[in-house]
């Protein structure tokens, strides 16, 4: 029997595999700890009663942090070696959650939540290195791997959450994550391989360069925005539907909130695809199909206030619309700029949680004062922002002679 050439294709090929499943891993156990709080409003709300109107805070500082951490964080990754980057965030992580879950007061728990948000920026270590180690003609497909994992961690967090908080409170939530984190950081010592670093520029001067690459590169510019207005919509949505499933008809606690997140994973399944297709056809039409769906996805929430089928229905078509139009979006910028990609991801995912931050922010305004119905049409203006800026600023600037 021969001995397998471990330079060989078919070897080379497992070995990429193995490693796009493990950063994958990363990117859903890491970024799924943003998430974990959306189930738990009400038992926030119970926790904390005199700061009961406050709880929409918690997620919505979760990802202001998200983008605070991908400004002063992520950049790094063109800079240093990722893995170490990865292992050093993952230690801090552990220390938020510990607060979190300690917390006496709601304070406290905005605090920690801040934290939390900054340092889960490890997901954002983890889609250059895909990109980086992906040959050009697979870049869609291996983002698509590790964005699936990322876009699982997203949706699942929420059905996991439920389930631990159901049968032992929302703090027990915060405690495993700190477990599977350390489990996590043990894998990634022994299996992960270092990143080669792609810059020698000093950390000030990193910032400053993602100025440059805003101003030079349009495309990033439109991606950005597009993906803010995305991610927004998708935000509205998901800060509210525990609130919503809370109350009449329903009443049903966060373990009810978070099984929606299986339902969601549906969208997650549709990533890779989502980035062949990106690879073959270009990202464009995929990213106007994908808008359309979220338009769509908040009409049918619209009519579907007391109907659990119609809210899984719309649930389905929002995942699947918003992570194909962020594969799309990712698979285009990785291309303008090969030694500058962890700054390009950086610019386009500091606008896209920006978006979501506002997307919470705009939920727990609107719930109160115009009910579900409200939460629907804002959605909606969102996505209606996406395709003006999708569609109707490039047709625009092309009659114009810009493009």
């Amino acid at each position: 029997m021969s001995t397998p050439n471990p330079s060989s294709p078919a070897t080379a090929d497992r070995s990429l595999r193995g490693l796009l499943f493990l950063l994958a891993t990363i990117a859903g156990v890491s970024v799924a700890n943003i998430y974990y709080n959306q189930p738990l409003l009400d038992n926030f709300r119970q926790s904390f009663p005199t700061g009961a109107s406050w709880v929409g805070a918690v997620p919505a500082v979760t990802q202001l942090g998200y983008a605070a951490g991908m400004l002063l964080l992520a950049p790094l990754g063109d800079r240093f070696d990722r893995r170490r980057l990865i292992l050093l965030q993952i230690v801090g992580m552990c220390i938020a959650l510990v607060v979190a879950a300690a917390a006496p007061t709601l304070t406290v728990l905005i605090g920690a939540s801040l934290a939390i948000g900054v340092l889960a920026t490890i997901a954002q270590q983890a889609v250059p290195f895909a990109a980086e180690l992906a040959p050009p003609a697979e870049r869609g497909h291996a983002v698509g791997t590790v964005m699936s994992g990322l876009l699982l961690g997203i949706l699942l967090a929420r059905t996991a959450a439920g389930l631990v908080a159901e049968y032992f409170g929302w703090r027990a939530v915060f405690a495993v994550s700190v477990v599977a984190l350390l489990v996590l950081a043990v894998v990634i010592i022994l299996r992960l391989p270092k990143s080669q670093p792609t810059s020698t520029l000093p950390y000030g001067k990193l910032l400053v360069s993602m100025w440059h690459l805003i101003v030079e590169h349009r495309a990033l510019r439109e991606a950005s925005l597009t993906g803010a207005a995305m991610f927004g919509a998708f935000s509205i949505f998901w800060s509210v539907l525990a609130l919503l499933l809370a109350g009449a008809p329903f009443h049903l606690g966060p373990q009810a909130a978070g099984l929606f997140g299986i339902v969601g994973a549906a969208g997650a399944m549709a990533a890779p695809l989502a980035g062949k297709f990106a690879d073959k056809r270009g990202p464009q039409s995929i990213i106007t199909v994908s808008i359309a769906l979220v338009a769509i996805s908040f009409v049918v929430f619209g009519a579907s206030a007391k109907s659990i089928a119609g809210l899984v229905v719309g649930v389905i078509i929002l995942d699947i619309g918003v992570q194909a139009a962020q594969i799309s979006n990712q698979s285009r910028i990785y291309a303008l700029k090969p030694d500058a990609r962890s700054r390009v991801n950086t610019v386009y995912m500091v606008a896209y949680f920006i978006g979501g931050a506002f997307g919470s922010g705009v939920g727990a305004f609107v719930w109160p004062m115009f009910g579900w119905l409200g939460v629907s049409v804002a959605g909606l203006a969102f996505a209606g922002l996406a395709a003006w800026n999708h569609l109707a600023l490039p047709a625009r600037a092309k009659r114009q002679g810009l493009l």
